[in-house]
C-alpha cells in the first residue's frame, strides 16, 4: 500500500525533478477557483486548469499532485477572503459576522458549500480563519472542544443554508414546492398545510436575511451555551 502523503501545505511547493518553476500554486488555484466560478466543479480538472494558463496537464504535476489537492487548495483560498475585524467583546454577534462573511463568501462561489459539507479542510487561510473564531471565544467559558465543534458547526450550517438558497432557483427544486403547493390544497396533510402557510408568512415578515440569523444564533447559542 502506497504510504499516504501529509496535505498539500506540509509539501514542497514544486516537485523536486522537473524543469524549474513557472507557475506557482497560488496562480493554479486562481486559475481553478475562476474556472468553477463560471462553469461549476465539474468543469475543473487537470487539463482545463492547465489550458486555462496556456501549458500542459502534464506540468501542474509538479505542482498539484491530484485533483483533490487541488480541491482543497481552492477551499482554503477563500477563506483569504474574510475581513477579521477586532471582536466587540460579545461572542455572538461576532460569530455572526463571521457567518455572514461565510454567506457572502459562498455566494459569490457556489461550487463552495458542497465543498465545506464533503470535504472540509484546514489550510493556511483557515486557520487564520480558526484562530480569529476561537480569539471571539477566548473568554467564554465552554472547553476548547466545544468550541472547535461552534466553528465547525457555523461552516456546516452556514453551507446547507446556502445550498438551501441556490436551490430555490433549480427547476427540480420549484416542481418539488409546486407538488407540496398541490397537497397542502388537497386538505388531506393539514399539517403540511399549516407548515407552508407558516413559513411562508415568516418569510414574509422576518425575510431570508433575518432566518439566517436566527438559525445561526440558535445553532451557536445551543452549542456554547
Amino acid at each position: 500500500m502506497a504510504e499516504e502523503q501529509p496535505v498539500i501545505w506540509l509539501r514542497p511547493e514544486q516537485a523536486g525533478v522537473g524543469r524549474p518553476a513557472e507557475r506557482s500554486r497560488a496562480e493554479i488555484t486562481a486559475a481553478a477557483v475562476d474556472l468553477a466560478d463560471r462553469e461549476g466543479l465539474d468543469a475543473v480538472s487537470m487539463r482545463r486548469v492547465a489550458a486555462a494558463l496556456g501549458t500542459g496537464a502534464a506540468s501542474l504535476y509538479r505542482y498539484v499532485a491530484t485533483r483533490d489537492d487541488l480541491l482543497d487548495l481552492m477551499t482554503d483560498s477563500t477563506a483569504a477572503e474574510y475581513d477579521f475585524t477586532a471582536r466587540s467583546g460579545d461572542w455572538l454577534p461576532d460569530l455572526l459576522d463571521v457567518a455572514a462573511q461565510a454567506r457572502d463568501i459562498m455566494r459569490r462561489h457556489p461550487w463552495l458549500p458542497a465543498l465545506v459539507v464533503t470535504r472540509p479542510t484546514l489550510g493556511p487561510h483557515g486557520v487564520d480563519l480558526l484562530e480569529h473564531v476561537l480569539d471571539v471565544l477566548a473568554d467564554h467559558p465552554a472547553p476548547p472542544s466545544r468550541k472547535l465543534e461552534a466553528f465547525a458547526l457555523l461552516n456546516a450550517a452556514t453551507a446547507q443554508f446556502v445550498q438551501h438558497e441556490l436551490a430555490t432557483t433549480d427547476a427540480s427544486a420549484q416542481r418539488q414546492a409546486a407538488y407540496l403547493a398541490h397537497v397542502a390544497v388537497a386538505g388531506h396533510h393539514p399539517r403540511i398545510a399549516a407548515l407552508l402557510t407558516s413559513a411562508a408568512t415568516t418569510q414574509t415578515v422576518d425575510g431570508n436575511e433575518d432566518s439566517f440569523t436566527t438559525l445561526l444564533g440558535r445553532v451557536l447559542t445551543g452549542v456554547l451555551g
